[in-house]
């Protein structure tokens, strides 16, 4: 059967090939070109099949609607592959099955399910969506169209938009997905594929632009320098919500034409690992407006119903044309809600385009968008049953904004708004958000409104920072602009954060693992949220920690679990469990300072229990007794080596965090453990799996318990000499130094060592020199 693109002479949308035009040509004759109505140009027999096989692949479209295609045969089954963990599996999507997935993998998901075509270049944090949907069509996967999702990367995110602008043109339903500087180049085709009103959906990991310095880390920095293309934006704030997102974004762009751009956080949503119930493609192709589709390819460049697009218009038609326009975005927002109820009734997911909660009689509301929603919405349900009036208005539609859907959803009795922003403007009245919040309420003579900036670059948002913003907001002179999260020494913007704020459901345990990058650590920790989440009725979470060089570089992994849902997109900070995996990480780091009371702390040494009063800095055993930890040791490496596994010593870290945190029983976990190695391993053959399975058995021997001794709680520990010398430095006090006077010594020490202790969070805004210079010689204290 001759579908586009599977026969020459046509390529993948339709487009003659080169072979064609360069064939000898003896068919065309002016009694054919009447016949097929071209009245001039070229015309010939192939373009016949061309015809022939649009109207078969419509009406294999048209049988969708009856739940199975022309050529599969009645009862057959498809199978969707998710990308769990470290390795791809192929599951069964059934209807209300559950996966252990993260945001990308949400996201690609559905955009496989409902594309003919994706454009992809890898860009951090959003590669991992493109990987996947390119292994899923090479592993044969097939869609709701009945056909595998074609896959092409290009030269750069540019030519991803570029083409993209092409496919669109053709007829396809097409995707991307990109982040940053990547999305900046798209921007050119952005306003082309808006303007022409082609149905598209581009999926970002939202991630900061380069400005003073590179950060490869989340904030909203590059999705609000896209809010004036013309396409619709809607965001998403959990794992959840991206699949079920995604979703809505490619129903309501089929069937209005405007283009839509889905985003969540960078690295805090789109590698959340969390458990979720997936949404089948049978389900998904039950929503597909089939005359919308028959319309786009009806409206795609064609010969034999050729027009013009794309002209030059001058001062006297071109703004007319660009309002011509508006009634696509007319009740685009009613088209949102209306989809996302439509999924609503066959899944049960549902998530409001301006969602509210917290106190229904609040006074002081927070207005916020992507994860940070969630930490807020926490924090606010935790204040609120202390009888405090506050709450969150979570926005996810930002273009088109909804003032009457926004009003409808913020409380009656509210007196005062903070809208929070991930990006900042500089010389702007107020960044986007905040701008769009005052507009609605001045037009509608509101509430007081404020606004600030927080998580630029992935910088935490705690439930703590949460409270100082309700706090500000209940001040009788609140900052009207200010910043929370850091510390703003210069122009003292920043919010005075309290101390830790404890907003988990009761019965979640909290671990954290410190790693070496690519020793296996983060990959064991992935496997093991997945065994959990998927073998026990417990909710997991995952989220891992990595600095700019992953390999070789520091590794925290953040892990819970929990009997209810766990809505926390931010850190551990009071870790039950806490594995050091790596012996010099306790003289670099201070690894104790986010144990919480009567935790288990593990560490892979070679030291004896003897030796630990000497290894052990005097904080970390200071630490140890007053909280009450129970310690333990093993020599991981050597077992390891003695099983044939290397250096490789997550399994057997991945054993002992089985046997010591009681997350699950231990006996069932192993079993388990020994399944998944099978699977993991079986390709590289049995000898592999018996090194593996020999590691894990030989790991619960090799646990060594040792008592902490009552006088290290009286042990003395040093100041901070180090915090002391950056407050003397020039930094400290205004105005700055020329980048040419700084020293590079006097950098090392108030820059490079805290970050290098992983205390780079705690480190002022008057330890910067503005514009991101810094002193040349400080690569060798890197």
């Amino acid at each position: 059967m001759a579908l586009r693109g599977q026969t020459a002479p046509f390529g993948p949308y339709g487009g003659l090939l080169l072979s064609f035009w360069r064939r000898e040509r003896t068919e065309e004759t002016p009694e054919r070109l009447e016949a097929l109505g071209a009245g001039s140009g070229a015309a010939d027999v192939e373009y016949e099949q061309f015809v022939k096989a649009k109207e078969i692949q419509r009406a294999m479209f048209q049988a969708g609607r009856d739940g199975r295609w022309l050529w599969a045969p009645a009862g057959a089954e498809n199978k969707t592959i998710v990308h769990q963990c470290a390795d791809t599996d192929i599951i069964e999507a059934a209807q209300g099955s559950v996966a252990c997935i993260d945001g990308n993998q949400a996201a690609a998901h559905v955009a496989y399910a409902l594309s003919d075509c994706a454009f992809i270049y890898p860009i951090t944090p959003s590669s991992p969506m493109g990987e996947m949907v390119d292994e899923w069509a090479a592993q044969g996967l097939i869609n709701c169209y009945g056909q595998k999702l074609s896959v092409t990367e290009m030269q750069s995110e540019a030519g991803a938009a570029g083409a993209l602008h092409g496919s669109l043109k053709a007829g396809a339903l097409g995707t991307t997905f990109t982040a940053s500087q990547g999305l900046l180049l798209m921007i050119p085709n952005m306003y082309k594929i808006a303007g022409e009103l082609l149905p598209c959906v581009m999926h970002v990991a939202a991630r900061a632009l380069a400005g003073q310095a590179l950060s490869i880390f989340g904030d909203h920095s590059d999705v609000m320098a896209c809010r004036a293309t013309g396409w619709a934006m809607l965001a998403s704030e959990s794992v959840e919500m991206a699949q079920v997102n995604a979703l809505v974004s490619h129903l309501v762009t089929m069937e209005r034409r405007v283009p839509v751009q889905h985003f969540f956080d960078g690295f805090r949503t789109s590698h959340e690992v969390n458990k979720v119930k997936l949404i089948d493609y049978n389900t998904m192709k039950s929503f597909i407006n089939w005359d919308a589709i028959k319309e786009h390819h009806d409206l795609a460049m064609n010969p034999r119903h050729p027009h013009v697009q794309g002209t030059s218009q001058g001062p006297d038609i071109f703004f007319q044309c660009v309002e011509a326009g508006n009634s696509f975005y007319d009740g685009l927002a009613d088209l949102f809600e209306e989809k996302g109820k439509l999924i609503q009734q066959k899944t049960g997911l549902h998530f409001a385009l301006y969602g509210y909660e917290g106190h229904p009689e609040a006074e002081r509301v927070v207005v916020v968008m992507g994860s940070a929603a969630v930490t807020c919405g926490e924090t606010a349900d935790y204040l609120s049953k202390k009888g405090e009036k506050v709450g969150v208005l979570k926005v996810r539609l930002f273009r088109p904004w909804d003032c009457s859907r926004f009003l409808a959803a913020l409380p009656t009795t509210t007196k005062r708004i903070c809208v929070l922003d991930r990006t900042k403007e500089p010389g702007s009245q107020g960044e986007p958000l905040l701008l769009e919040v005052a507009a609605t309420l001045h037009a509608s003579a509101h509430s007081e409104v404020i606004g600030g900036r927080y998580g630029l670059g992935s910088k935490e948002f705690t439930p703590n920072m949460v409270l100082s913003v309700f706090e500000n907001l209940g001040a009788e002179t609140p900052k009207p602009r200010f910043t929370v999260g850091i510390n703003d020494d210069v122009t003292h913007l920043s919010l005075p954060v309290g101390p830790w704020l404890n907003v988990l459901p009761e019965g979640t345990t909290e671990c954290m693992f410190y790693g070496l990058g690519s020793d296996g650590t983060v990959g064991a920790n992935k496997s093991a949220v997945k065994m959990i989440a998927l073998g026990t009725e417990l909710h997991a979470q995952a989220y891992f920690e990595y600095d700019a060089k992953k390999s070789g570089g520091v590794t925290i992994s953040h892990l819970r679990f929990g009997p209810k849902p766990i809505h926390a997109p931010y850190n551990v900070r009071a870790a039950d469990y806490l594995a050091i995996h790596k012996q010099s990480y306790v003289q670099q780091y201070d690894m104790t300072r986010y144990l919480k009371q009567n935790a288990v702390c593990v560490i892979n040494c070679s030291w004896g229990k003897d030796e630990l009063e000497k290894q052990l800095p005097a904080k970390m055993r200071k630490d140890l007794a007053s909280k009450g930890a129970k310690l333990f040791i093993i020599d991981a490496t050597k077992i390891a080596v003695k099983a044939g596994l290397g250096k490789r010593i997550n399994m057997i870290m991945q054993t002992v965090f089985f046997k010591l945190s009681a997350v699950m029983p231990y006996e069932e976990a192993v079993e388990m453990l020994k399944k998944s190695i099978k699977k993991m391993y079986g390709k590289k053959g049995d000898a592999v799996v018996k090194m593996n399975i020999d590691g894990v058995d030989a790991s619960i021997e090799g646990i060594i318990p040792c008592e902490i001794p009552a006088s290290w709680a009286q042990v003395e520990v040093e100041g901070d000499t180090g915090a002391a010398q950056r407050k003397m430095g020039p930094y400290a006090k205004g105005p700055r130094m020329f980048p040419e006077l700084q020293d590079a010594e006097q950098f090392a020490k108030q820059v490079q060592a805290p970050c290098n202790s992983l205390d780079g969070s705690a480190l002022p805004v008057s330890a910067f020199v503005p514009g991101g210079r810094v002193p040349l010689g400080h690569q060798p204290v890197r």
